[in-house]
């Protein structure tokens, strides 16, 4: 039976070749979505072994953040502009808690971003993600949180107005879409917590700065940040 399910998996390979969604090459066995050599040249960044790296000087003088880092930089047509877009756009959220579960291996390596408590994904407003279908920062979170050996909660910070995209706005555009958008549910839950804030992509940070200042509020909280990927434009 196992033989058969094989066969017929490698005739459909012959015929509906499985490609790599970065670079379009075929995928080999033991290869799902991405290929080994894009995951090995995947632009990492470091950040989180550079306290002043360009992640964390967004937030200098907007918002008080612990640590900040992004996975991977990329620019407008690079081929890991697709990595972000099939998690975003394209159904593909096994994608990003992979990648997220790649990161959260990396994060390991930080002392800094090992002291969260918990790891929290921006939140979509509830007629957004019932049309996508699922929020992909969830899926990253909790990706990084299984490496991390962390707590994912997903339900306490939310969105409370349906904003316009940020994508072909500037950065002052961006905030005034964001400001005041986010509430806690629940502030006792993070109290006294270090909290590791979850996103996609990070291009002005308004709309982690937005979270972040409304966590903040909350008595003897701290933030840091991480996103897969960082717009370096």
């Amino acid at each position: 039976m196992i033989n058969l399910h094989q066969n017929i998996t490698d005739i459909l390979e012959l015929v509906f070749p499985t490609l790599c969604i970065t670079c379009g090459e075929r995928l080999i066995t033991q290869e799902k979505l991405v290929c080994f050599n894009c995951w090995n040249d995947l632009p990492v960044t470091h950040f989180h072994l550079e306290p002043e790296n360009k992640v964390a000087q967004l937030f200098w003088g907007r918002v008080t953040i612990e640590n900040a880092a992004s996975y991977f930089s990329y620019r407008k047509g690079s081929k890991y502009q697709q990595l972000i877009h099939f998690t975003k756009y394209k159904g593909l959220k096994e994608l990003g808690y992979e990648t997220g579960r790649k990161y959260g291996f990396v994060l390991r390596e930080s002392s800094a971003f090992c002291a969260a408590d918990f790891v929290v994904p921006v939140p979509l407003h509830p007629k957004k993600e019932k049309k996508r279908g699922y929020n992909q920062c969830k899926w990253i979170a909790e990706g990084i949180a299984a490496s991390m050996d962390k707590k994912v909660v997903a339900d306490n910070l939310f969105r409370k107005t349906y904003t316009s995209t940020q994508t072909r706005k500037n950065r002052y555009e961006r905030w005034q879409n964001v400001e005041g958008i986010f509430g806690i549910h629940r502030p006792e839950e993070f109290e006294n917590k270090h909290l590791l804030l979850v996103d996609d992509v990070v291009t002005t940070g308004s709309t982690l700065e937005a979270c972040a200042f409304e966590i903040l509020k909350i008595k003897n909280t701290k933030v840091s940040i991480a996103t897969l990927a960082f717009a370096d434009f």
